[in-house]
């Protein structure tokens, strides 16, 4: 191993691992910061915006249904992306194995794909800092606001992981908090704890046209919604090549991603399904006047909740481009290492932060957040809906990914080294790959109805094609071939239960088991 090799090494608590590809980044989240990062990270306005406008057009009962069948493809689609990082822990995640299980030309388009959503997110959390800005002034220049977080989410992901790591931990914390003090009040509201002491149980599941509002037409289009409200959390495999204990702390977090999804999700949309009827003014604007959030804490009596809501919807949006940045960066580091970029990005700080990949990331994106306001708005369009399936591209992806690491895993025997094992296997993934080309196929719904429109169709689906481009393109040039399970790589950045570190015995280990569990 030569120098540069050794100065870019991880320290590692447990054996020296060998061969290694792409463990050399350094692991310093800490599990209160992993847990929490995947108990919030992903949540932002497609929770607290989003809900309205499913709501208003599918009304409460195709709210419920549709969270909650995402809600099962998504926990599927994480205990198979769960069983796989443990196993081999890097930075690439679901884009690696991809290249690894099932074909390199695949992993290329996909890992591609992902970054170049991740790039386009960060641009685009920081356009909607405009309409958060807007709920209390319009004299603000609010690309100003977007200057000054993109500088400090850049900040936060150069110095070093724990300082991302950090800032994540409490955007994150104040998501949670808030959601839970939500859920609260509107059991409160719903029992007569309201403005006007009245009983409403499930009263506005049976007014007008409810509780399925708008047809099949209606209830597909609160899947999409729901799908995007869900989207980015299997970025949380991302984390895996700079958490610590990863083979022990990736199965937790994967186990605790069920009850952030009952809670979170779906237990929140039962609750603004009961509260708030379809039919109130203005609901599907997407606007933080109408957010369920704010109507249920005025509906408690809050004279101020448009304020506190639009503060945190303000803190998701800064959090989400946190994140995004983080597995954007991470992902082009993934490129370069395994040859599908230049050299330079993988070129790492002293604190083995991928800085190169880090301000070219940031670099697109804000160039990308130039375009939104200097008069590319067609472009902005476009650029969106180019990576508008991305989330569920990376589901299926995994999926087809998990049938064939758990191939290769009983053609070569190693089916015992599996520090998790994901217990819907086979069923899970082939269901979760099914449902989710479901939600790719229904997605452009709006465009077939009332009547057929090519401009939408063409918009909602042009990343399906350029997907399938750049996959027979490299290919082509590279003349790859579809990974047979016998020939896989099934040794390198590997981790085993034999690299599990041994919990602390007495009260100590008691006391850090729990506070981990708290996230704190």
């Amino acid at each position: 191993m030569n120098a540069d090799t050794e100065k870019n090494e991880p320290r590692y608590d447990s054996a020296e691992h060998a061969p290694v590809a792409e463990d050399r980044l350094r692991r310093a989240l800490s599990p209160r910061q992993v847990q929490m990062i995947a108990i919030g990270g992903t949540i932002g306005t497609g929770l607290f915006l989003g809900t309205g406008k499913a709501l208003a057009t599918g009304g409460p009962a195709s709210l419920l249904v549709c969270y909650a069948i995402v809600g099962a493809i998504v926990f599927v689609t994480m205990l198979c992306l769960g069983e796989m990082a443990a196993f081999v822990p890097v930075a690439g995640s679901f884009c690696t194995f991809s290249a690894r299980y099932v074909d390199d030309a695949f992993g290329f388009a996909l890992t591609w794909n992902y970054w170049f959503n991740d790039a386009v997110s960060t641009a685009a959390d920081l356009v909607a800092l405009q309409l958060v800005l807007q709920y209390w002034t319009d004299t603000f220049p609010w690309y100003a606001l977007g200057i000054i977080v993109w500088s400090l989410i850049v900040l936060a992901n150069i110095v070093n992981v724990r300082a991302y790591g950090e800032l994540e931990y409490w955007l994150c914390l104040l998501k949670v908090v808030t959601i839970v003090i939500f859920i609260i009040l509107s059991i409160a509201v719903n029992v007569g704890g309201n403005t006007t002491h009245e009983y409403i149980g499930a009263r506005n599941w049976y007014i007008g046209d409810a509780p399925f509002v708008g047809g099949i037409g209606g209830f597909a289009s609160v899947f999409v919604t729901a799908s995007f409200a869900y989207g980015g959390t299997e970025s949380i495999a991302i984390t895996a090549g700079e958490t610590r204990d990863p083979a022990r702390q990736l199965p937790r977090v994967v186990k605790n991603v069920f009850w952030r999804i009952m809670f979170f999700y779906i237990l929140s949309a039962l609750m603004v399904g009961l509260n708030v009827p379809y039919n109130y003014p203005n609901l599907n604007a997407k606007d933080t006047r109408t957010s369920p959030f704010t109507i249920a804490f005025q509906m408690a009596g809050s004279q101020v909740a448009g304020s506190f809501v639009n503060a945190v919807i303000l803190t998701s949006v800064v959090s989400a481009g946190n994140h995004a940045l983080f597995a954007g960066s991470r992902l082009l580091h993934t490129l370069s290492v395994n040859g599908h970029a230049p050299r330079v990005f993988s070129q790492l700080t002293r604190f083995q932060v991928p800085w190169v990949s880090v301000l070219f990331t940031s670099l697109i994106s804000g160039l990308l957040f130039g375009a939104s306001f200097i008069g590319a708005g067609q472009l902005w369009t476009w650029l969106q809906n180019i990576v508008g399936v991305s989330n569920q591209l990376s589901w299926i992806s995994i999926g087809i990914a998990s049938l064939r690491f758990r191939a290769g895993l009983k053609a070569q025997g190693k089916e015992h080294l599996l520090p998790f094992r994901n217990w819907t296997y086979p069923a899970g993934p082939i269901i979760a790959i099914v449902l989710n080309v479901f939600i790719v196929l229904i997605q452009g719904w709006s465009c077939f109805s009332p009547k057929f429109s090519a401009v939408d169709f063409v918009s909602y689906y042009i990343e399906l094609p350029v997907f399938a481009l750049m996959f027979v393109v490299w290919k082509f040039i590279k003349r790859t071939k579809f990974k047979r399970a016998s020939d896989m790589d099934l040794v390198t950045d590997v981790y085993t239960k034999d690299d599990i570190e041994p919990d602390e015995k007495g009260w100590t280990g008691r006391a850090k088991r729990i506070g981990g569990w708290l996230c704190f």
